[in-house]
């Protein structure tokens, strides 16, 4: 039980440091003005018109960090500093959230089957600290508590996994296009925006790694029980 307690520590001071980073990454490349002169919104326009995309709305959100792809709507949403911003973080996010719109034109398999989980997915995370609790406090006296936990965690892990391999070719997808179209307009730019985003996609990366030491504590924790 300690054990578990060690491990949501660790990993959520990891993920508090990769979080700060990125925030610092995003504050350094929101100061350097994109070559092109477009705002994140235009940027986003110009990649959807590229992949001939005319279905995606591209609204303005609210918070820091709060950009997101919402395959259901056909919506991207960027948060303000991106969507007027004419920097190169600006660029990097909205190109970023446009690749998933290409991932989505384009029936990219691991998209599709991460989107068509999700309302499990949705179910086992509300559910999923109460189990794993409850599992380990009447591991002696009700062990199939902690087996649905292992199995809930199971699922979440498992989204975890799917996500890296979207998140990164979003990534490379937006990365490419900013090379091809000349949006971003030298070596500079095209480094600052790969260094933005590969922070960007370690959140993911520390959530999974999290999400997977956990499920494997549960599952030697129900072997010797």
């Amino acid at each position: 039980m300690i054990f578990a307690y060690i491990i949501g520590g660790l990993f959520a001071l990891i993920g508090l440091f990769v979080q700060n980073k990125l925030r610092s990454k995003f504050k350094k490349y929101s100061q350097v003005p994109v070559a092109s002169g477009l705002s994140g919104r235009e940027i986003a326009e110009r990649m959807l018109q590229h992949y001939g995309i005319m279905d995606v709305s591209i609204v303005e959100g609210q918070g820091t960090l709060t950009d997101h792809y919402n395959p259901a709507k056909k919506v991207v949403s960027l948060s303000p500093a991106v969507y007027n911003g004419r920097s190169v973080a600006a660029a990097a996010v909205a190109s970023h959230e446009c690749g998933h719109a290409v991932q989505h034109a384009t029936h990219y398999s691991m998209l599709q089957f991460r989107s068509g989980i999700v309302p499990v997915i949705q179910i086992a995370s509300s559910m999923n600290q109460y189990l794993i609790l409850g599992g380990l406090l009447l591991i002696g006296s009700f062990p199939q508590l902690l087996l649905l936990a292992i199995i809930s965690m199971s699922l979440v892990t498992l989204f975890s996994l799917i996500t890296l391999p979207v998140e990164f070719d979003a990534s490379r997808r937006a990365l490419a296009w900013l090379d091809s179209s000349g949006m971003a307009g030298s070596t500079s730019e095209y480094n600052g925006a790969k260094d933005a985003l590969t922070w960007a996609a370690m959140t993911y990366v520390v959530a999974a790694l999290s999400s997977v030491v956990m499920l494997l504590y549960l599952v030697l924790a129900y072997s010797n029980r």
